[in-house]
């Protein structure tokens, strides 16, 4: 998404609106809802969390706990330091 590369699905990571209006990472890929693939590099994620691409992608505003919560969630997995 952010750096508009053409990837495999298995190489991406899909971050998806939930039914509930929360936002998270969708490791399996099958998690219904709204979702964006990522690729999993520093500048993309960092990209699509300082701007609003995300938002608009999926159609919902970030919460500042959203946001938190896919900042923790890509230092944990080593894609968004």
């Amino acid at each position: 998404m952010a750096c508009r590369q053409t990837k495999a699905k298995q190489e991406l990571i899909r971050v998806v609106r939930v039914l509930d209006g929360s936002v998270e990472i969708d490791l399996g890929g099958k998690k219904a809802g709204r979702g964006a693939y990522l690729c999993p590099a520093q500048g993309c994620w960092q990209a699509i969390l300082s701007g609003g691409r995300l938002e608009h992608t999926l159609r919902t505003p970030l919460t500042k706990d959203n946001r938190a919560q896919l900042v923790e969630a890509a230092a944990r997995l080593g894609f968004g330091r």
